[in-house]
């Protein structure tokens, strides 16, 4: 499992000219789930990133967490994060889950988000979705499961 996480002053996603999911503070996460993951990822993932400090406290340090500052989640889903250019032109997306599987996954590693008392709105799975932000800082991290 994959996600670009950028910390925002806010986001928003649009398919077809109509907003689906929109915030405030808090982080855009582009989530992309591979062949291979499993449940164990999706946990992982949701412990890891709900509790990454990279907000600031008052001292103007990152020390404070999605959690901590009671933040929300904008989820996207994005197989293209999967893409491996390393032949050719052309990107090959075959290390990407099936979307049936993996909009399953994606569900439910949302899910587990807002188990956790996060507010997590979310673009719509498989569709062309134009995605907006004013990042903050900027704040942008790769985070991948099976590199922990």
């Amino acid at each position: 499992m994959k996600v670009v996480l950028q910390r925002v002053k806010q986001a928003k996603v649009e398919v077809d000219d109509q907003v689906v999911g929109e915030i405030g503070h808090g982080l855009l996460l582009l989530v992309g789930i591979g062949q291979e993951d499993e449940e164990q990822d999706l946990v992982w993932m949701a412990d890891k990133l709900a509790g990454l400090r990279i907000f600031e406290d008052d001292s103007g340090k990152m020390n404070l967490s999605v959690e901590d500052r009671h933040g929300a989640i904008l989820s996207v889903s994005q197989f293209t994060l999967f893409g491996d250019c390393r032949k050719g032109k052309r990107p090959n997306f075959m290390g990407a889950a099936r979307p049936e599987i993996a909009e399953e996954m994606y569900d439910k590693f949302n899910g587990l988000l807002r188990s956790r008392g996060l507010q997590v709105e979310t673009g719509k799975f498989g569709a062309m979705m134009d995605v907006s932000l004013v990042n903050d800082g900027p704040v942008t991290l790769i985070v991948d499961s099976k590199n922990g």
